[in-house]
């Protein structure tokens, strides 16, 4: 059995930051995740942490991926990602990643690590790292996600958790009903990423019949997930089908009509720049970001100065889902990630029963 984890958050503690982990176990040494931003100029101070034996990737988002060209200052690890992962990248270290399951087991540097899906995106995984007595890492993840499955993980002695949200327990299917009803008003622009929330938008909003127009991101992305119809729910797959047949393809100068879904989220690349721009100007739409307001990005800057609004679409737990989610893992020592002190504060007090750490190291 192994014995003697330490954990430390090169990036990711007391931040909405870049996810970034190093796991040191049994003579192993891992890096979890190795990402960018949100914010605009934020990555991992590496200094110091030296070779590392592999690098996991818990999903493909850039702030859990996009600092993967710091790989051969670690000495060039083998990445280790999930197929859907893999699939969807266009970054060739990702792109031919050693496999990680979706759900399974496999040994890395002589380590046990079994994943589960984690929901938040495709090919999103949980990882349990050296058994019940090790580390629960569950990168970022949703139990009420739509689209992509979320198993309850094990057991373990150790948790570090996605508490983006902090104590908010807002349910998803009120955030549905109220840009339901807001789209019952006037034409909407959704920026959202092709490689998540999007594509649960499209099915959602064209389910109840409102004429849905997606950017050609997500119509790849969605034809990329078909071949992989293990990383969706049930029915995931003719939910998909059905909404690339019934929704219109979307371009720059495509009419203002129902909801428009444009790659990405926080409208400074893809289609949504050249959207966002004209109907900040026209107000033939309104604009509406529902994810992190990334500071340095135009999203943050339109809805401060009222020119778009926020209304969240939950793609993280909230805090039903984290008791849930302690009540499953019965941690020793537990850390929120990717949260502000304030929000963790809160978050310590609504769960006051949660062995939380104040410090970005664990040892168990």
């Amino acid at each position: 059995m192994t014995t003697g984890f330490h954990l430390r958050a090169i990036s990711g503690f007391g931040v909405k930051g870049p996810a970034c982990f190093l796991l040191e176990a049994g003579g192993a040494r891992l890096i979890l995740d190795l990402g960018e931003g949100p914010d605009a100029g934020m990555r991992p101070d590496l200094a110091g942490v030296g070779p590392v034996d592999a690098i996991l990737i818990s999903h493909g988002h850039p702030d859990h991926i996009g600092a993967l060209d710091l790989a051969p200052g670690l000495g060039g690890p083998p990445v280790h990602a999930t197929a859907p992962v893999r699939a969807l990248t266009d970054d060739p270290r990702l792109a031919h990643a050693q496999d990680l399951p979706l759900c399974g087991q496999v040994q890395v540097a002589g380590l046990a690590v079994e994943t589960g899906m984690a929901g938040h995106a495709p090919g999103a995984v949980w990882m349990r790292i050296g058994g019940a007595g090790g580390l629960l890492y569950t990168g970022d993840m949703s139990a009420e996600s739509t689209l992509y499955p979320c198993a309850p993980p094990p057991p373990a002695a150790a948790l570090v958790f996605d508490a983006s949200y902090g104590a908010a327990d807002d349910p998803l299917a009120d955030q549905v009903a109220h840009l339901l009803a807001l789209a019952a008003t006037r034409p909407l622009l959704l920026p959202a990423p092709a490689g998540g929330r999007g594509l649960e938008m499209a099915i959602a909003f064209a389910a109840e019949g409102l004429p849905v127009s997606r950017c050609p991101a997500h119509r790849q992305v969605a034809a990329l997930l078909l071949e992989h119809p293990g990383a969706l729910v049930p029915g995931g797959d003719e939910a998909l089908a059905g909404m690339l047949a019934g929704t219109a393809a979307l371009s720059a100068d495509s009419a203002a009509v129902g909801v428009m879904i444009a790659a990405k989220p926080n409208g400074d690349a893809g289609l949504a720049v050249d959207l966002i721009a004209r109907f900040a100007q026209t107000g033939e739409a309104e604009i509406v970001f529902t994810g992190h307001l990334a500071a340095g990005k135009p999203a943050a800057e339109l809805v401060a100065s009222g020119r778009a609004r926020f209304a969240r679409w939950n793609v993280h737990p909230r805090l039903s889902g984290l008791a849930a989610l302690a009540g499953h893992v019965q941690p020793r020592l537990a850390m929120a990630a990717f949260v502000e002190p304030a929000r963790a504060a809160d978050l310590a007090a609504a769960l006051p029963d949660l062995p939380l750490v104040g410090a970005p190291e664990l040892r168990w």
